[in-house]
C-alpha cells in the first residue's frame, strides 16, 4: 500500500516515513500543503497523513480541495492544536480521523490500520487469484486455505501483482508502487522479492503462478506452468 505524509516538521516526517516503510508501505513525503496536494492529485494513495499547520496551504484547504476533486482517499489529520472545534473543522472538511500531537506511534499505527480496514470493507475486497487469497485488510495470504506467512514488503509486492492479475507488471511499476517514488537503489531488488514469493506461495504447493515475461516484467496467473 502507498501512503502520503504531508508534514512540515522534517524530523517527524522522516521518522514516520522510516517506520511505515519498515512495515512494508511505500511512503512519499511532502513538506508543504501545495506540494502535498500536487502529489495527491498525481499519484494514487491508499491513505494520506496530513498535518493541519502547513506553510503555503494549510491542511484544511488541502483536504477540502481533494474532496472537491472527488478524491475519497482516507485522510488522517495531524495537528499540534487541541480542541473540539479544531477537530470538528478537520472532520467537516472531509478528514476521516484526527490525531493531536504529541501522539504515540503505536496509536498512529492503530489509526492507520483502522482506516485501511474501513476502506477495505468498502473498496478493497479480498483478492483471489486461483487458490491464492490476499486480504489487504488483515494482510493475510492463504493458498488452498493454508496461511502463508510473508514479510511486509513481500506482501506489498504480491498485493500489487494480484491487483493486476493476468497482466504484465514491469519492475519499474512494482518499484513505483511498493517503494517510494524517490527510490534510487538497485531495481533488481524486485527480483529478490519475486524469488522469495515463489519459494513461499508456489514451491510448497507445486505451482508456478508468478511468471517471468522476459524483457517486460512479471505476470501473476491463477495456477502453475513454466516461465514464458
Amino acid at each position: 500500500m502507498r501512503l502520503l505524509i504531508v508534514e512540515d516538521e522534517r524530523r517527524l516526517a522522516t521518522a514516520l516515513a522510516r517506520g511505515l516503510a519498515a512495515e512494508g508501505f511505500a511512503v512519499d513525503v511532502a513538506h508543504d500543503g501545495s506540494g502535498g496536494l500536487q502529489l495527491a492529485r498525481e499519484q494514487e494513495y491508499d491513505l494520506i497523513i496530513l498535518d493541519i499547520m502547513l506553510p503555503g496551504m494549510n491542511g484544511y484547504r488541502v483536504c477540502a480541495s481533494l474532496r472537491d476533486d472527488g478524491n475519497d482517499t482516507p485522510i488522517l489529520m495531524l495537528t499540534a492544536k487541541d480542541g473540539e472545534y479544531d477537530e470538528a473543522e478537520g472532520l467537516d472538511t472531509g478528514a476521516d480521523d484526527y490525531l493531536t500531537k504529541p501522539f504515540s506511534y503505536v496509536v498512529l499505527q492503530a489509526r492507520i490500520r483502522a482506516l485501511l480496514r474501513r476502506r477495505a470493507r468498502t473498496g478493497s475486497p479480498v483478492l483471489r487469484v486461483g487458490s491464492l487469497s490476499i486480504d489487504p485488510a488483515t494482510r493475510r495470504v492463504t493458498r488452498n486455505g493454508e496461511e502463508v506467512p510473508l514479510t511486509a514488503k513481500e506482501f506489498a509486492v504480491l498485493e500489487h501483482l494480484a491487483q493486476h492479475a493476468g497482466e504484465v507488471v514491469s519492475k519499474a511499476d512494482v518499484l513505483a508502487h511498493v517503494w517510494d517514488f524517490a527510490y534510487d537503489g538497485d531495481p533488481n531488488i524486485v527480483e529478490v522479492y519475486v524469488s522469495a514469493l515463489r519459494r513461499k506461495i508456489d514451491a510448497p504447493f507445486g505451482l508456478r503462478s508468478i511468471k517471468t515475461v522476459r524483457g517486460a516484467g512479471y505476470r501473476l496467473e491463477a495456477e502453475g506452468g513454466r516461465d514464458a
